[in-house]
């Protein structure tokens, strides 16, 4: 693979430097924050033969590489001159979105070196246990000082990482980070000695905020928000010195007065909140935690999960959850080795046995996005036999004693000096081994359609998990950028009623109305306030700009079709003037509705609250 024009080709389909924000990469995907998603040329990323799958997920436009990615983000940075993810803050409103959004870009600069440092440990724990290597040695010493550095410190990277998300001063937050951890403060913490501020009571834990996630990311974001106001009172010349000087004697006694016990609480509260389940059920807990995982994945809601991972072992020492994740990566590479051995087709054959050697270091998305998932039935076997080795492992009460990338590299962090290697290490192994097995024969019971799969790999068009289309339902895109009203929200009684037809409202952020997809445009006012569409399959599409705009008499619309005219989805069909409405008087909440609703068996909406044109809006059931 050539990296560099990889990278120059993802580059251009993204929409280059006027549509890019920013971008990371994790371990095998480039993550975009993109202006305008609906720029990028998602059907020719899809068609790159060294593209693997498009996930618009998480308020990221995430570009599926493979296990090369690093490099072919680095070729990116070069040729584009970029020096970080800098770039407008993500505008998201959907809360969700914006935390995933948050997590992953803290977490995923420094998961390599997580993930190594955990490996790392759990290695010197088996050297240990297994009498190779004594805890008394300086070669121990030094090397458990690489493995532990990070978690121990782990404030101090945090701190860097979440400084680049909020757009602040990164070595004023590991300033705060550093005072967190500084040794001094640790040992208060571990005498329990009272500990106060000018009279002003301090509450530290035990170990004090080695370890901690939650404390140092809420003080990098208030560091944020007062950072630029002490700004605007300073006098630009002594700025360099007073406003560093005046954030670190505000900030650092603020984070341990209130913001750090404020954080420890949330993280105790989420740490609780998981344990409180496993508690409840360990056996329940590992079948959908093992079931899901490789779904979270998908749609990027694990990184949801990658704090309450820090916060057990930060709190109890040890994590329960991860164990249960090791059967789903597993399982996948099972199902594809399956794969691998029942095609017939050559380049379905060579997928499978790559994908399921990357799925044994923890690389999942080459497995599901270009084997398992297209295929359908073997992504469900996997999932199902995860689930049932995850319960095994909750039933069994598998710890893991430090983090890291959940693969079978991952074992040895499972073992620990003062737990028997038999009660955790084995039942971990039997299970994963098992969810394996189960995946690779289910797959050669089941099967899977050969015909459909060979047709996708031709054009490498893979549907993503959240993609619904089948014969029976056809997906609209949205004519418009905006925030979703319900029809009845609409201040006209014709559209509200329903006597139009099933739809939505949408008001527009952007005034640009585009065709929803392919098809004839059957009526089209001279205003430009009112566009009709029909589809190629019959479906009848009316969008109506506004409410009472055709007495602006075409002031404000400018149309770019005429009836007759045959439209591709996604074809500019008119442009009008938000304000220019606005300020003479009229809404621009645009209904757009199925007219010959009645021909179908139904019309759904997709329960959006925020839409950005070309997007998935409308599902029509034939």
């Amino acid at each position: 693979m050539d990296n560099q024009a990889v990278g120059k080709r993802v580059w251009e389909a993204v929409g280059g430097e006027k549509n890019v924000n920013s971008l990371v990469h994790c371990a095998t995907r480039l993550r975009f924050k993109l202006k305008d998603e609906s720029v990028a040329d998602t059907q020719k990323l899809k068609q790159d033969p060294d593209v693997i799958q498009v996930v618009q997920s998480g308020g990221q436009y995430q570009v599926v590489i493979g296990s090369n990615v690093a490099d072919v983000y680095q070729a990116i940075v070069d040729e584009q001159g970029l020096t970080d993810q800098s770039g407008t803050e993500d505008q998201s409103k959907n809360p969700l979105n914006r935390l995933i959004d948050i997590i992953s870009s803290i977490f995923t600069p420094f998961l390599g070196a997580m993930a190594a440092a955990g490996i790392l440990k759990g290695f010197l724990s088996l050297a240990t246990v297994l009498g190779w290597l004594s805890a008394d040695t300086g070669a121990y010493q030094i090397l458990f000082a690489a493995a532990d550095g990070v978690f121990t410190f782990l404030p101090v990277m945090l701190a860097f990482t979440a400084a680049k998300k909020f757009k602040t001063n990164q070595f004023l937050s590991v300033a705060i980070a550093m005072a967190l951890v500084y040794p001094a403060i640790t040992q208060l913490a571990g005498a329990g000695g009272a500990v106060d501020f000018f009279g002003l009571p301090i509450v530290l834990a035990q170990s004090g905020y080695t370890s901690s996630v939650i404390p140092i990311i809420l003080a990098v974001w208030v560091q944020s928000k007062f950072e630029p106001l002490v700004k605007k009172v300073i006098p630009q010349f002594l700025q360099m010195i007073f406003v560093p000087m005046i954030v670190l004697l505000v900030m650092v006694p603020l984070t341990f007065l209130l913001l750090g016990p404020i954080g420890t609480v949330i993280g105790n509260g989420l740490g609780s909140l998981f344990n409180s389940i496993y508690s409840f059920s360990p056996l329940v807990a590992g079948l959908i935690m093992g079931s899901l995982w490789q779904v979270f994945v998908m749609f990027g809601m694990h990184w949801g999960f990658v704090p309450i991972m820090f916060l057990n072992i930060e709190q109890y020492g040890f994590d329960v959850m991860v164990p249960m994740l090791l059967p789903a990566v597993l399982a996948q590479g099972g199902a594809a080795l399956a794969v691998a051995i029942r095609t017939k087709d050559t380049k379905l054959r060579s997928l499978g046995i790559s994908s399921t050697i990357t799925s044994l270091f923890g690389i999942t998305e080459p497995t599901v996005y270009g084997v398992t998932l297209p295929l359908k039935k073997p992504f469900v076997v996997a999932c199902l036999s995860a689930g049932i080795g995850g319960a095994m492992i909750g039933f069994a009460g598998v710890k893991a004693f430090s983090s890291g990338l959940v693969s079978l590299l991952t074992i040895p962090t499972f073992i620990s000096t003062n737990q028997a290697v038999e009660s955790n290490v084995t039942m971990a192994i039997l299970a994963t081994a098992l969810s394996f097995v189960l995946a690779f024969v289910g797959t050669l019971i089941v099967g899977f359609d050969e015909t459909v799969q060979d047709e996708k790999l031709e054009t490498n068009q893979q549907t993503t998990a959240g993609d619904t289309i089948s014969s029976a339902r056809h997906n609209l895109k949205s004519p418009l950028s905006g925030k979703v009203l319900p029809l009845s929200d609409v201040p006209d009684k014709v559209f509200s009623s329903g006597a139009m037809g099933k739809g939505l409202a949408i008001d527009p952020e952007k005034g640009e109305l585009i065709a929803p997809a392919d098809g004839e445009i059957t009526t089209i006012f001279p205003t430009g306030h009112a566009v009709g569409l029909t589809t190629k399959d019959g479906i009848e599409i009316l969008m109506h700009i506004g409410m009472d705009t055709v007495e602006l008499e075409g002031q404000g619309f400018e149309t770019f079709v005429k009836q007759g005219d045959q439209v591709k989805a996604g074809d500019l069909m008119v442009r009008f003037d938000i304000e220019a409405i606005k300020a003479a008087g009229y809404s621009v909440i645009t209904p757009i509705v199925i007219t010959n609703t009645e021909h179908f068996a139904d019309v759904l909406e997709l329960n959006q609250e925020e839409l950005i044109a070309s997007e998935d809006f409308l599902a029509i059931v034939k």
